[in-house]
């Protein structure tokens, strides 16, 4: 039987995906590897730069700095988000919608806010210095500190979805054989969360040890991989050498991720037909004890917020304590003054806007596409790929892959569009699998009757498939805008002098010593993505549900 025109328009526009992700993730990375083997010339000198890289001390202490610091993150943060998200979903709060929000709020920042605030806390002049006695807070204990800030959000996500999906059966069962609270934590509630623990461990270990902003603003002389990169890059202006070091950071996040995927993999569903949802009991002592706890973390996030906003107000840090506006006027800063935060919107627009349609047409594609499977395999292969990618590691191979003289899509370099595919590039994986998550939710049977009515697969896609998966749309819209405007090191090769983005220019503004702006800056971007992620919240909840009214039916 031969193939209908649906089937051919489908596989068509799953083979031009194809090559769209090939062109900006699979090429760019080729480039980034076949740099680490040539020279400054850019003859092949084979496994030189890397028997150099690893011959060099100072340069192998950077890796192991980097996993002793994610290691120590990890520990550090899984613990406290699961506990938190423990706390969310398994005691009656005071307020718990307001504790869900606080603990979302490093999500809206640029990783080097919380660097820039703990200079002001424990800095050489900081408000609270004289706490630490002699020590100082640059270097690892500051680069710890701030990685908790930043990386609690995504643990305690994963941590209250995985807790949310509880049977309240197991629980009544365990009461009813007389098995102590403890017992009952070890063996059924442990157990339950164990995947979302492990999936929890792996992402923050992965974004500590690929993270760029916090290191740079906080680190000192304690150097780790993803600054390496960037004074090989920046600083030196050796290519080959920051292609080698981009490499090895490549090598633990890849790994982090085959083996969540593995992990996921044996995952089982913890929630049948037959479940019963665990619905918390008020409980004094338990409830009182979660209420602090949470009130504790709350405070401490706060705490890094309110003395990254008060130090953008401050007039001259910490002789002068009066407050002023004077370091929002960026251009007394940085030559680009307030266009860098316009740029941010433009680009994070643009993400936003051409993300989400190649994402969620992308998806649609691979997921409804019939056979065709060799094409399906790769384009799932390069959607799942940015994920394992650093995100300084995927800017350095834009830099190789587009900025070759020979490249025909040269002309791309160090322009808006840039900054756009690869924002769209380096977060791609997330949106893929949401578009895929509520794909799979709609019955198969809307394309059987619109096939057997002679209905076009476009015409579908656009009455039915579309509308019915709109709020995933929405969040993957919201998502990368966020993203986009927060991110740093994926972008921080990739600007011009007129395209420079509100993150990067926090960097160079505080590389200057104008901390007080960096700041400033940094409290912009938090500020602004609240709003877009307020009207986000609003639209669902009243313009959807006139929309989507059918759910309730």
């Amino acid at each position: 039987m031969g193939l209908s025109r649906d089937d051919l328009v489908m596989r068509a526009g799953l083979v031009v995906l194809a090559g769209l992700l090939l062109l900006i993730v699979g090429l760019p990375l080729w480039a980034l590897l076949a740099k680490g083997f040539e020279d400054g010339d850019g003859r092949y000198v084979g496994l030189a730069n890397y028997v150099s890289y690893f011959s060099t001390p100072a340069m192998f202490n950077s890796a192991l700095n980097s996993f002793h610091v994610a290691a120590v993150s990890t520990a550090i943060v899984v613990p406290v988000a699961f506990l938190y998200a423990y706390a969310l979903t398994r005691a009656v709060l005071p307020a718990r919608w307001l504790f869900q929000g606080i603990s979302l709020i490093p999500i809206f920042a640029p990783s080097l806010l919380p660097g820039l605030a703990l200079v002001y806390l424990f800095g050489n002049q900081g408000f609270f210095k004289v706490l630490l006695g002699g020590s100082s807070i640059y270097g690892f204990d500051g680069i710890v500190i701030a990685q908790v800030f930043y990386c609690f959000p995504h643990a305690t996500m994963i941590l209250v979805t995985a807790l949310a999906t509880a049977d309240a059966r197991l629980y009544e069962a365990a009461d009813a054989l007389g098995a102590s609270k403890l017992r009952v934590f070890f063996t059924v509630t442990l157990p339950g969360a164990k995947y979302g623990l492990i999936s929890a461990a792996l992402v923050v270990f992965t974004l500590v040890i690929t993270d760029f902003g916090i290191a740079k603003v906080i680190g000192g002389n304690f150097n780790v991989l993803a600054t390496d990169v960037y004074k090989q890059v920046i600083g030196q202006q050796n290519f080959s050498m920051g292609a080698v070091v981009g490499m090895v950071l490549l090598a633990p996040a890849a790994l982090a991720f085959v083996i969540d995927r593995m992990v996921q993999r044996k995952q089982v569903a913890l929630l049948t037909s037959r479940a019963v949802p665990l619905i918390p009991r008020p409980k004094a002592g338990r409830d009182l004890f979660f209420t602090v706890f949470c009130s504790i973390i709350a405070a401490g996030i706060l705490a890094i917020l309110g003395m990254a906003i008060w130090g953008s107000l401050i007039k001259y840090w910490p002789y002068n304590l009066s407050l002023t506006l004077g370091n929002y006027y960026f251009a007394n800063f940085d030559a680009n003054g307030w266009d860098s935060y316009f740029n941010s919107l433009r680009m994070a627009a643009g993400a936003a806007i051409v993300g989400t349609a190649v994402m969620f047409v992308g998806a649609w594609l691979n997921e409804k596409t019939r056979g065709f499977g060799i094409v399906r395999g790769v384009v799932q292969l390069l959607a799942f790929l940015p994920m394992a990618v650093p995100g300084i590691v995927l800017g350095l191979g834009y830099i190789f892959f587009f900025n070759a003289p020979d490249n025909p899509l040269n002309f791309l370099y160090a322009t808006m569009a840039i900054l756009v595919i690869n924002t769209v590039a380096h977060f791609y994986t997330v949106g893929h699998l949401t578009a895929t998550t509520a794909l799979k939710q709609i019955d198969p049977e809307f394309e059987s009757v619109s096939a057997s009515l002679k209905v076009p697969v476009w015409k579908t896609f656009g009455r039915v498939t579309a509308p019915i998966c709109l709020p995933a749309i929405l969040d993957i819209a919201i998502y990368l805008f966020v993203n986009a405007m927060t991110t740093v090191s994926s972008v921080i090769f990739l600007y011009a002098s007129d395209t420079k983005l509100a993150s990067v220019a926090a960097v160079n503004i505080e590389e200057t010593g104008a901390t007080a702006a960096a700041a400033a800056l940094c409290v912009v971007i938090v500020i602004t993505s609240a709003i877009v992620k307020t009207l986000h919240l609003l639209a669902d909840r009243f313009l959807l549900g006139r929309l989507q009214a059918w759910r309730r039916r």
